[in-house]
């Protein structure tokens, strides 16, 4: 198991795409490969709750429909939505199959409504649509945190019961920094920001005999990276047509290649719009309006402004966010 330094800087561009009415009805999008059971809708969309009710108004256009979906089809289940996601994915893996396999296995814990498995008897059905910025306590996340750490456990219990462990690459990450329960130290800000605090995420990856245990990597990288790093692991050639954006990390999180630098961009919808580069150790940011350059080698939180000290630097970064920005879609005026 390699580790990418804890919290490493891996994140996404916060381009939010989905800007469609909430009260429109939204079927499941078509998949190559169904997936074993899938919510449908982000926390936020639930009406009640999604941990225990697993409804959504805008679910398949039924009212309050069922939101939990099988091989495309809605389907009822009872139980705290983490463990029955953990329990489907294990399995999976379990099962008698003669090719290689694809889990994602995406969790909606710890985000809000703030509720762990013991919540049972809470009334779910008060939340309502919004950030649900409201309740919760550090008590209730380290409990749905625990919910979550068991049932990783859980599924790579039964990839060594597969007798898989071996020949099977696992990652763990996030998409964006962690909220109001979560410890940033030492960094800015939080989730839906462009400072360190918003983009830089947890990374293990884990590959008995490929990837050695117990090794710390300090490499900048993205999430479109794991792409890459898929394809790379399974001999996977990608389609010309479409180049990836990001790296394969086997080289480095093996141990056969040194950290290299990296120029990575960032941007959000607004308002406020936010825009960020890395580029090696240094990092432009603009939040508000306000322009900065930190030196994120010295001053991973962000403190130290040397915008006027290291001119050239910040101008030829900036330079080269514009020269990025130029080349996507327009930024979507706001986030739904």
């Amino acid at each position: 198991m390699v580790k990418l330094k804890p919290p490493s800087p891996f994140g996404h561009p916060q381009i939010m795409p989905d800007s469609r009415d909430p009260s429109t009805p939204l079927p499941p999008a078509p998949r190559a490969a169904p997936e074993p059971l899938a919510p449908l809708n982000p926390p936020t969309r639930f009406p009640e709750d999604p941990y225990f009710t697993h409804r959504a108004s805008d679910a398949g256009g039924s009212a309050e429909g069922p939101d939990l979906w099988e091989d495309l089809a809605p389907t009822e289940r009872a139980g705290y939505l983490t463990d029955l996601l953990s329990d489907e994915a294990a399995a999976f893996v379990l099962r008698a199959r003669s090719k290689p396999f694809f889990l994602s296995l995406h969790y909606t814990a710890p985000h809000a409504p703030w509720e762990g498995p013991e919540d049972a008897a809470l009334d779910h059905a008060g939340h309502g649509p919004g950030p649900m910025k409201d309740g919760g306590s550090l008590d209730v996340f380290a409990s749905m945190v625990r919910s979550l750490d068991a049932g990783v456990g859980r599924v790579l219990e039964a990839l060594g019961r597969a007798g898989r462990a071996g020949d099977t690459l696992v990652v763990f990450t996030s998409d964006n920094g962690g909220e109001r329960y979560s410890y940033h130290w030492p960094f800015s800000f939080q989730k839906t920001y462009l400072w360190e605090g918003g983009i830089r995420v947890p990374a293990i990856a884990r590959w008995p005999g490929v990837i050695p245990a117990g090794r710390l990597t300090e490499q900048a990288a993205i999430t479109m990276d794991w792409t890459a790093t898929v394809l790379a692991a399974t001999g996977t050639p990608a389609d010309p047509s479409y180049p990836l954006d990001g790296d394969d990390l086997l080289p480095v999180c093996a141990g056969e290649k040194d950290v290299y630098d990296r120029m990575l961009f960032w941007r959000t919808a607004g308002p406020p719009a936010r825009d960020a580069a890395r580029i090696g150790q240094w990092k432009y940011l603009k939040d508000e309006g306000k322009e900065q350059l930190f030196d994120l080698s010295i001053d991973p939180g962000e403190r130290n402004d040397l915008r006027k000290k290291h001119p050239e630097v910040f101008e030829d970064i900036k330079k080269r966010y514009l020269a990025w920005d130029a080349q996507m879609l327009p930024r979507p005026a706001t986030i739904d």
